[in-house]
């Protein structure tokens, strides 16, 4: 199965649309979100063509194809909005014998690490910042974030298949690698 990978939306339809739009081009089965959808948060600026309402109406007309972790940013009125689970702080995929461990990132992340093996992922947003690395033989990636990248980083989702991590421009929708 083929999956797209996105974090960070945080309310903007704009890249909500171009996330949309990318896991049309890619033909991914699902969608895996990882939290900070509706709101912005109170560290970030406003992004681009920022609505809620409209990212919520967009989101849930897809709703069957879309798994979602829970961001810092959402609340129990997101919820409400939403109408697929986003409350959960993770998600595991199977990959082979290998797991995947999709979280948002404020609570596990690259510094405090859940309950791994040797070989396993941990799959996670919030930092808004692209990632492929390893750390005591546990793989750890980040899409970045589709609507506020930081530190120089893109507009970018990532797709999963076959146990590989393929990252993605949402504005060219050119594919690169880390």
């Amino acid at each position: 199965m083929k999956w797209l990978i996105a974090s960070d939306i945080h309310g903007s339809a704009k890249w909500c649309r171009e996330v949309l739009a990318a896991w049309e081009r890619d033909g991914a089965s699902r969608l895996l979100l990882l939290g900070d959808l509706l709101y912005h948060g109170p560290r970030n600026d406003l992004p681009e063509e920022y609505a809620p309402k409209e990212v919520a109406r967009m989101l849930n007309e897809r709703r069957e194809g879309i798994l979602c972790v829970r961001g810092n940013c959402e609340a129990e009125v997101d919820q409400m909005m939403l109408e697929f689970p986003v409350m959960a702080d993770y998600a595991l995929l199977a990959d082979g014998e290998r797991l995947i461990f999709s979280t948002h990132g404020h609570i596990f992340n690259q510094d405090r690490l859940p309950p791994l093996r040797k070989g396993d992922t941990l799959l996670l947003g919030h930092t808004h910042v692209p990632v492929c690395l390893e750390r005591e033989g546990i793989r750890i990636v980040n899409p970045g974030s589709a609507a506020i990248p930081k530190a120089g980083s893109r507009h970018s989702c990532m797709t999963l298949e076959d146990g590989r991590f393929r990252w993605h421009d949402l504005c060219s929708g050119a594919e690169y690698q880390l």
